[in-house]
């Protein structure tokens, strides 16, 4: 099986262009971002159906040897994220393992600090640490109030940092406090990995910019991650970063089977879900969508989940960051418009078909590491 299908990054190349002709008139020159990068393709396993935890660590061998760069898991009320990837993490030698997303709300930022040093030791350095500011429903499972997502995601990731590092924390801020003289009992052995946040509108994506390794971008169009990917470059340059170490990490859900119907059928059941959901329904009205989501949301009220799948048109899903394929080939031609949007590490959640589900994986991960 092929080993090439991840490539480390390199010879990535971010160069800011002025626009300095007359016919920029009064308004300020624009920058225009030109983008290499030699992708790097990880995979998650948490869409449209549960995963067996003992499955998906049995399976992790093989998604290593197919070539993917790193095994991610979000968090939501499915398995727990850490817990998993730390499982991956002693079954494999080079894949990373990272979370996408861990919420901010689910665990204190240092309860997280100590968790991810201990990862850190236990995989050797392979940690990529992906978070979000959730949202007020997942705030109040946790008993969390959703305020000041901006200055909460700054401040929390500067807690993990420090306790992550084996720095003294005794942090003061304006949304947490750690109280006096917490420091870890250990020297931790790889006390630095990226650490990534998720965003979508315009104040996050430039803090992002400012202040992480880069962004987490769920469910956009090529168009979308592309004007993401601006802001979160230029939230770099105000902060006096060099943008070309920002990464741009994007899902774009596959699904594979021979008869495309099949391969459909369970992305009907994601999209529907996320027409449906806060800020992706905005997102996907903003993307040029509106009359469509609109469609989904009153099918909805009126009947119910069932009834607003009915308004997933083939046409519809054809034009989302979805990909219901009947081979490797034609997953990967697809994906090329979004690495040309920019992406850097292109996430594909796998969306199993049939039954078992880790089966019907194990055969993607193998037919991926055959291409």
């Amino acid at each position: 099986m092929a080993a090439a299908g991840a490539r480390e990054l390199h010879d990535r190349e971010v160069v800011a262009a002025r626009d300095d002709s007359e016919e920029a008139g009064p308004h300020p020159p624009a920058i225009v971002w030109k983008v290499r990068s030699d992708v790097v393709y990880d995979i998650e396993l948490n869409s449209a159906a549960h995963y067996p935890v003992a499955g998906i660590v049995e399976l992790s061998p093989l998604i290593e040897q197919a070539g993917f760069g790193a095994f991610w898991k979000g968090e939501s009320n499915s398995t727990d994220p850490l817990v998993l990837i730390s499982g991956i993490a002693a079954r494999t030698r080079t894949l990373k393992v990272g979370t996408a997303i861990y919420h901010i709300y689910g665990r204190s930022a240092v309860t997280l600090g100590i968790q991810s040093a201990t990862l850190q030791d236990l995989s050797n350095g392979r940690l990529l640490l992906g978070l979000g500011v959730a949202n007020k429903t997942i705030a109040a499972w946790h008993g969390g109030t959703f305020d000041r997502p901006l200055r909460r995601a700054k401040e929390y990731i500067e807690i993990v940092r420090k306790t992550a590092a084996g720095e003294r924390v005794e942090y003061q801020g304006e949304m947490y406090s750690t109280g006096q003289r917490f420091q870890l009992s250990w020297k931790p052995s790889h006390p630095t990995f990226p650490i990534y946040l998720a965003g979508l509108g315009p104040q996050m994506t430039r803090l992002v910019g400012q202040i992480s390794d880069g962004v987490f971008i769920n469910m956009a169009t090529p168009a979308t991650i592309r004007e993401i990917a601006d802001r979160v470059r230029a939230g770099a340059v105000e902060a006096g970063r060099d943008p070309s170490k920002i990464d741009i990490l994007a899902k774009v859900r596959v699904s594979l089977h021979p008869d495309r119907a099949m391969a459909r059928s369970r992305i009907r059941q994601v999209l529907t879900f996320y027409n449906i959901a806060d800020h992706y329904k905005d997102m996907l009205r903003a993307s040029g969508f509106e009359e469509e989501v609109n469609a989904v949301q009153q099918a909805f009220k009126e009947g119910g989940f069932k009834a607003a799948s009915t308004k997933i048109t083939d046409a519809y899903m054809d034009k989302l960051p979805v990909i219901p394929a009947t081979s490797i080939q034609e997953i990967k031609e697809r994906l090329q418009p979004f690495l040309e949007a920019g992406v850097t590490r292109m996430i594909v959640p796998y969306v199993p078909v049939t039954e078992p589900v880790i089966d019907d994986a194990r055969r993607f991960v193998e037919a991926w590491g055959n291409s």
